[in-house]
């Protein structure tokens, strides 16, 4: 059958000089409402315990010590496991590697269930970590090679949403679950959604120069950027580049922040403001919807920059900058006594957040090779994680004033307080802004890394 002729579009971006066309095919497209939709999975999944905790603490009996620390167990597994699984899709491939991470870690979601200790509950999210942990390395991966840069971060910004909408899917889902079948279904339920997903991955995903719904127009248009070699490259080739440490610095300073949202955004509303299961659809509704459409605009953000003739370095930060300055409000958190001003507020935040994650992920696109990619955001991923494994029982510890964070301890206050949350929110507040300074002191023209093999 022979393809529709190119016609003009002036909604398509192209080189300066070049005639503007419509794509014969957008399959591309396609592949990102698939990745979308694993995010959406993936973070369904993982916000359960989250909404959960209140009941489960009622039932199982731990403390908010023991809960850091149930926390931490899926955050050490998910950090050592991103490292490894980048390098795992990148020597497999997309379509198998993706694969073996949904099925994992939906086993493991549904797992949960079977849980009835503190210790049992830690070995699940465990397991879940190690699966979840194939999620980005994959779905990044997938965007190098069905995007060419100038859209990639755009084509971020939308699957990354999907992280967004599967904690607002989780937030409607879960107390409907739980009062009518339990909290056992639930996490069953939930997890059962996985095999849906790799059934339709399985049938419609292939690389793209192999894919029969793929014009030669769209296909041209996906490798209109330089060629590249296709010989992997080992990890000691990456680690040694300023490019590797940027992007994992970047994401160890930023990624515990959206941590502590998913897991004590809930606590937080129910133990300061009274609200109960079934009342927390609303608030934590708002502030998700809200970092849905962060997610979309900041990938949006620095690709138009970049159609409108800016370089890559200079679009790409800028759009970071202004993500790092919606953070900034949370300073205030403490001292704000409305629900929902304390709602917007985070809210701002967490799309800041999703906006920022949406262009800290492309970076990696924009420094390494396609064939680099998924390690590259392994090694990030990974050091994300250990800086949230380390922040997870630090505020544990601090609002179940123990240890070194007890009243009087070495960081404690005289009392225990909802005053013990300040130095989560200034955190918080000023963790984006530091780490953007980091990212371009060590890259300051975010040039391409120099990988000799």
């Amino acid at each position: 059958m022979a393809h529709q002729p190119l016609i003009p579009d002036p909604a398509v971006g192209a080189r300066p000089g070049a005639s503007k066309t419509r794509l014969a095919t957008n399959y591309r497209w396609v592949i990102c409402a698939l990745l979308f939709f694993a995010a959406t999975i993936n973070y369904m999944d993982r916000h359960v315990l989250g909404l959960l905790a209140e009941t489960l603490e009622a039932e199982v009996g731990w403390s908010e010590a023991q809960y850091g620390y149930i926390v931490m167990a899926f955050q050490a597994t998910y950090a050592l496991s991103l490292m490894l699984f980048g390098r795992f899709i990148d020597v497999i491939g997309t379509k198998r590697g993706f694969n073996l991470a949904v099925i994992w870690w939906s086993l493991a979601a549904a797992g949960h269930a079977l849980a009835r200790t503190t210790f049992g509950f830690g070995v699940a999210r465990a397991f879940l970590g190690v699966g979840e942990a194939g999620n980005f390395p994959a779905s990044i991966k997938a965007v190098a090679e069905w995007f060419p840069r100038k859209e990639r971060a755009f084509a971020t910004g939308i699957f990354n949403s999907g992280t967004n909408v599967g904690v607002i899917f989780a937030v409607l889902l879960v107390p409907v679950l739980t009062a009518a079948h339990g909290w056992q279904t639930t996490f069953v339920v939930l997890g059962a959604i996985g095999f849906l997903w790799v059934i339709a991955w399985s049938l419609l995903y292939t690389a793209p120069e192999h894919s029969s719904r793929v014009s030669p127009e769209e296909l041209a248009y996906i490798q209109s950027d330089p060629p590249e070699p296709t010989v992997h490259i080992p990890w000691a080739r990456l680690l040694p580049h300023r490019q590797t440490w940027a992007f994992a610095l970047g994401k160890f300073m930023t990624d515990p922040i959206w941590w502590f949202y998913l897991y004590w955004l809930a606590k937080y509303l129910q133990s300061n403001y009274g609200i109960s299961l079934s009342g927390l659809p609303l608030p934590l509704l708002t502030v998700y919807i809200l970092s849905d459409f962060g997610s979309i605009a900041g990938g949006w953000l620095s690709s138009y920059f970049i159609r409108q003739g800016w370089s890559v370095n200079r679009g790409r930060k800028t759009a970071m900058f202004i993500c790092a300055l919606m953070v900034t409000p949370m300073l205030s958190l403490a001292w704000v006594n409305s629900m929902w001003g304390a709602i917007i507020i985070v809210g701002i935040a967490a799309a800041g957040h999703q906006a920022w994650s949406a262009n800290i992920f492309t970076t990696a696109s924009d420094m390494f090779p396609k064939r680099a990619v998924a390690s590259v955001v392994g090694v990030g991923g990974m050091f994300g994680a250990i800086g949230g494994m380390l922040f997870a029982p630090t505020v544990g510890n601090w609002l179940g004033c123990s240890g070194v964070f007890a009243p009087g301890g070495l960081f404690g206050g005289s009392a225990c307080t909802t005053e013990n949350y300040v130095p989560v929110f200034f955190l918080c507040g000023f963790a984006y802004l530091a780490a953007l300074l980091v990212i371009h002191l060590l890259v300051p023209r975010l040039e391409q890394a120099r990988i000799d093999v």
